[in-house]
C-alpha cells in the first residue's frame, strides 16, 4: 500500500479514528499480538517518532500496537506517557504478554500452569496490579507495602466478568484464534504451538537449578506431583498480578509473595502503567518465577494472552468504547485532582506564612516605636543619666547643641562616634 492513510469504506483513517492500544514489552508478543489482528494498517505520522506503532484492525476497533524499548516499569510509564499524546481519541489499553506464574492448587482454583493466561482483577486491597517492591521496612524485619495502583477503566472490568460468565458456559473461543494464527501465518506453526505437557515441570521451592538451558542436569524426583490435565487447553486466572522492576527468579521469593499478596503472576511493566493510563493486564504464563527459567514456553503463552485479548475486544461493542471518555481527558482530570489536593494544604500554608511575617513585622515595628516614642525615651535618657560616673559625659549632656537638639519638635538623628585606637 502506497498511501499514507489507510481507506475504510471511503473514508481515511486518521490518527483520532483508533481508540484501542496494546503495548507489548518484548519483540516474540508483539508478534503474537500483530497475528491476532483482522487488518493492518499503512502507518500514520505521528508529533514524534519516540514509539514504534503498528497499526490495525481488531473487529470493530482501530487498534494501535506500540512495542517498548526495552523492559521494566519505567519504559512503559515512557511509552504510555507519548501514546497518550500521539492517539487524542484513545480511550483504553491493554498490556498483553508473559509472566511468571505463582503455582496454587486445583482445590484453590489457583492451578496456575504453562501456557496459562492470568488476567489483571480487582482482589480484596488491590486494584489488580500490585507493586511489590513498594513500602517500607519495618523494625521487625518485615516489609510493609505501600500505596495501592488503580483498577483496570469500568468498560473494561464490566467486559472482563461478562466473557468470565460466557466461559462458564461455553467454551473459550482462544483454541481457534490460535489455529487462525498459524492458519495465516505459517511460519509461527513452530515456535508459537504448544511445546508439551510433559515439557511442564513445576521444581520443589528449595530446589535450585542444575544446569542446561532446559533443566537438562536437573532431578525429576525434585519436580512437585500434580494432577495431570487431560489437554492442553489455556486456562484462564483472574486476580491480582505482582509488578516490580525486577525479575523474579527465586521461588521462595516467589512463594513469600504469594502469601502477602496473593499473587497469580509476576512481571516487570504493569505498575508502570496503571496509575495514569488505563489499561488491563493480560499475562500468559512462561514460566514459575523461579530458578529453572527458560524460553521455551515464551512464544506459546505470548500467544495465548494475545488469544485472550482477541477474544475480550471481539465482545466489546465499538459504540461502547467511542461513548467512553478519552484517556486524555481522564488522566487530565486525574491530574486536576491530584493538583487540587496538594494546592489546597500549599495555599493554606502560604497564607499561614504570610500571617507569621505580618505579625512579626508587627511586633519589630511595636518595638522600635516604643524605643524612639517620648516617654520610654526620656526613661532610657533618665536611666542613662543615672547610670554616669561622676563627671563623665557632662560635657555631652551640658552642651547648649544637645539640649537644643533633645528639645527640638522636629524628628532627626543625633549621631554619636567613640574614639578608635589603632
Amino acid at each position: 500500500m502506497s498511501h499514507a492513510a489507510y481507506i475504510e469504506d471511503d473514508n481515511v483513517l486518521s490518527l483520532s479514528d483508533y481508540t484501542v492500544a496494546c503495548i507489548c514489552p518484548l519483540g516474540v508478543e508483539c508478534a503474537a499480538v500483530e497475528a491476532m489482528l483482522d487488518e493492518i494498517h499503512e502507518p500514520l505520522p505521528t508529533g514524534r517518532d519516540q514509539n514504534a506503532y503498528t497499526f490495525g484492525r481488531l473487529g470493530p476497533h482501530n487498534i494501535i500496537v506500540a512495542v517498548m524499548p526495552e523492559t521494566g516499569n519505567n519504559a512503559a510509564a515512557t511509552t504510555a506517557t507519548q501514546l497518550l499524546n500521539d492517539f487524542p481519541s484513545f480511550r483504553f489499553g491493554l498490556l498483553v504478554g508473559i509472566g511468571g506464574g505463582v503455582p496454587g492448587s486445583k482445590e484453590s482454583g489457583n492451578d496456575v500452569r504453562l501456557g496459562d493466561v492470568v488476567v489483571s482483577q480487582a482482589t480484596g486491597a488491590f486494584g489488580g496490579v500490585v507493586q511489590y517492591d513498594l513500602g517500607k521496612k519495618l523494625f521487625d524485619g518485615n516489609f510493609q507495602r505501600t500505596g495501592h495502583l488503580n483498577k483496570p477503566p469500568e468498560v473494561l472490568s464490566a467486559n472482563v466478568k461478562r466473557l468470565q460468565a460466557w466461559h462458564y458456559r461455553s467454551p473459550s473461543k482462544m483454541n481457534s484464534y490460535l489455529a487462525e494464527m498459524t492458519r495465516r501465518y505459517p511460519k509461527m506453526q513452530e515456535l508459537f504451538q504448544h511445546p508439551g505437557l510433559e515439557r511442564d515441570e513445576l521444581f520443589c521451592s528449595d530446589y535450585a537449578h542444575q544446569g542446561g538451558s532446559s533443566c537438562e542436569e536437573c532431578d525429576r524426583e525434585q519436580t512437585v506431583p500434580r494432577p495431570p490435565r487431560r489437554d492442553t487447553d489455556p486456562r484462564i486466572h483472574y486476580g491480582t498480578i505482582g509488578s516490580a522492576n525486577m525479575v523474579v527468579k527465586d521461588a521462595v521469593t516467589r512463594d513469600q509473595l504469594k502469601r502477602d499478596t496473593g499473587v497469580l503472576c509476576v512481571e516487570m511493566e504493569a505498575a508502570g502503567l496503571m496509575d495514569t493510563f488505563p489499561c488491563l493486564v493480560i499475562r500468559g504464563i512462561c514460566d514459575y518465577a523461579d530458578s529453572h527459567k527458560n524460553k521455551q514456553w515464551q512464544p506459546y503463552a505470548a500467544a495465548t494472552a494475545a488469544a485472550y485479548m482477541k477474544e475480550l475486544l471481539m465482545i466489546i461493542p465499538h459504540q461502547q468504547v467511542k461513548q467512553t471518555v478519552a484517556a486524555r481527558e481522564n488522566t487530565k482530570a486525574a491530574l486536576e485532582a491530584v493538583l487540587n489536593t496538594i494546592e489546597g494544604p500549599i495555599r493554606k500554608t502560604e497564607d499561614q506564612v504570610q500571617y507569621m511575617y505580618k505579625r512579626q513585622e508587627e511586633t519589630q515595628e511595636a518595638e522600635i516605636l516604643s524605643w524612639v516614642s517620648e516617654i520610654p525615651y526620656q526613661r532610657h535618657y533618665k536611666t542613662a543619666l543615672d547610670g554616669l560616673l561622676p563627671g563623665s559625659g557632662r560635657w555631652l549632656f551640658e552642651n547648649p547643641e544637645f539640649a537644643k537638639w533633645r528639645e527640638s519638635d522636629q524628628s532627626g538623628m543625633f549621631w554619636l562616634c567613640g574614639k578608635r585606637e589603632y
